[in-house]
């Protein structure tokens, strides 16, 4: 059966209609009605990963039944445009200065609403760099949700593919962690340099190796991407038991 994800886009939407600035945009749908990752752009270096994020699109693409456009659409955090994408990806080379005032509140709202913060740190840092920057902020933004490990069982973890780990460009920590806005994890972060996995050059070759576990790895890192993407088209849909049967023909 076919997987129609615009439930979370629509409510995206509706609730952006609450917003002044854009009051009457809700109908003008365009491309937009296409999965299109969009970047949240920041003090640092923001734009290290566009290639890898164009590539996963592409990826959701081909192995599901998403309409995409092979894209990566840069806002600032503070633009009332972020609200028209459910998947927003927020990643670094580097540490970067704080948010201002209006970036955390805005990212706050759009958070709650119902939109989907997929922060990957990119140095693959731990304690410094992106990831000092990263925890900093996000704790501005919801003070009440702190980060915690995503288990096993969480639903990423088989919204499309059957997974048990979290690999990207590198395999620092095992596990994903998340904040949570009531029962949906609002914010998903990987210090495993996520997008640095999906990366590929002009050529189309693979922009950076994969340590430790090579290509076999980066399949992995692709599949959880598709899953990533999928949850925050489709939050937790593949919880119905109803999907099992497709789930594990898929893993065959």
């Amino acid at each position: 059966m076919p997987v129609r994800p615009l439930s979370r886009r629509h409510l995206l939407f509706g609730s952006a209609a609450l917003v002044p600035l854009l009051a009457g945009r809700a109908s003008a749908f365009g491309e937009k009605s296409r999965f299109i990752p969009a970047v949240a752009r920041h003090g640092g270096r923001w734009d290290a990963r566009l290639s890898g994020l164009r590539r996963i699109s592409w990826e959701v693409q081909r192995r599901t039944s998403v309409e995409v456009l092979p894209d990566a659409r840069p806002f600032a955090l503070s633009s009332p445009e972020i609200f028209e994408y459910p998947f927003l990806y927020l990643g670094g080379d580097g540490g970067f200065p704080p948010f201002s005032t209006a970036e955390v509140e805005n990212l706050r709202r759009y958070l709650t609403f119902g939109g989907f913060l997929l922060a990957d740190a990119n140095d693959g840092s731990d304690g410094d760099g992106f990831d000092a920057s990263f925890r900093r902020e996000i704790a501005r933004v919801l003070p009440r949700s702190p980060l915690t490990p995503v288990p096993s069982t969480h639903v990423v973890f088989k919204s499309f593919f059957l997974l048990d780990s979290a690999p990207g460009r590198v395999l620092n920590k095992p596990q994903l962690e998340a904040a949570n806005v009531g029962k949906r994890a609002a914010v998903m972060y990987s210090q495993n340099d996520l997008a640095g996995a999906w990366s590929r050059g002009e050529l189309g070759d693979y922009e950076f190796d994969v340590t430790p576990g090579g290509e076999p790895q980066r399949e992995l890192a692709v599949r959880l991407g598709i899953n990533l993407c999928m949850y925050a088209l489709c939050l937790d849909y593949k919880d119905d038991a109803v999907h099992l049967p497709l789930i594990l023909n898929k893993r065959r």
